[in-house]
């Protein structure tokens, strides 16, 4: 029998409507990944994961930041409820946490920050922040910052500290939580990734890594975060 020095461990998927790249990519990581329904209980399914992966969706709710819907924002309460019940779990117990797209706006909304709800009408830009004529076609580059886990992480030194994203979101981050840093941004000044100061591994990024598991671009992000896992779990 594998012991659990061997085992995979079990990484948490929040359920969302793409989700074949994003269990491909804990796999091929290393990783045991688990879909995680809305209506599962958070307590419960924190005690059963080694780490926590929030996907990206549909837009988190702007009363949790104290504001009204914008007329282009779509909100699934079932989901907000589950999602906000494991991400504060998670972060109160410093279970490493990947974010990806919706999933970083959650994650910066549940550690006390807020959001852009619609950057075309409230964000000056040039860039189009939502293109989705391929998956993994790339949109704009981001810079990350010297310095941060996510440039330890992704940076190919050849292209010092910027890369090339995907990018289908209409909303960002716009006040960072407290305890958190900005780790990337694209040309425009939008928020495209935050990190934790103090966790383990706590990292949210914009733009969709899970689509490059075919081509590896962003496989150290997915290794370095099921090595937390594994950490975390031994």
């Amino acid at each position: 029998m594998t012991n659990m020095a061997q085992a995979r461990p079990r990484v948490g998927i929040t359920r969302c409507s793409r989700l074949g790249d994003y269990v491909e990519s804990i796999k091929k990581a290393g990783g045991s990944p688990i879909v995680l329904d809305y209506d599962a209980d958070p307590g419960r399914v924190i005690d059963a994961i080694d780490g926590l992966v929030l996907t990206g969706g549909v837009d988190v709710d702007p009363s949790r930041y104290g504001e009204s819907p914008h007329p282009a924002t779509e909100i699934d309460d079932a989901r907000d409820a589950f999602e906000f019940g494991i991400a504060e779990r998670a972060l109160a117990r410093d279970l490493p946490v990947l974010a990806i797209c919706r999933g970083m706006q959650l994650l910066n909304v549940a550690a006390g920050g807020d959001l852009v709800q619609d950057i075309p009408s409230q964000f000056s830009t040039p860039l189009d922040h939502t293109v989705d004529s391929s998956p993994d076609a790339v949109a704009h580059k981001v810079r990350i910052e010297r310095g941060s886990l996510l440039a330890r992480i992704v940076t190919n030194p050849a292209h010092l500290e910027t890369c090339g994203v995907n990018s289908r979101h209409h909303q960002s981050v716009r006040r960072v939580a407290p305890g958190f840093s900005v780790s990337a941004t694209s040309p425009d000044g939008v928020i495209e990734g935050i990190e934790s100061r103090d966790a383990s591994f706590c990292v949210g990024v914009q733009w969709h890594p899970e689509n490059f598991h075919r081509t590896g671009e962003f496989d150290s992000l997915f290794e370095s975060f099921v090595d937390a896992c594994k950490r975390d779990r031994d």
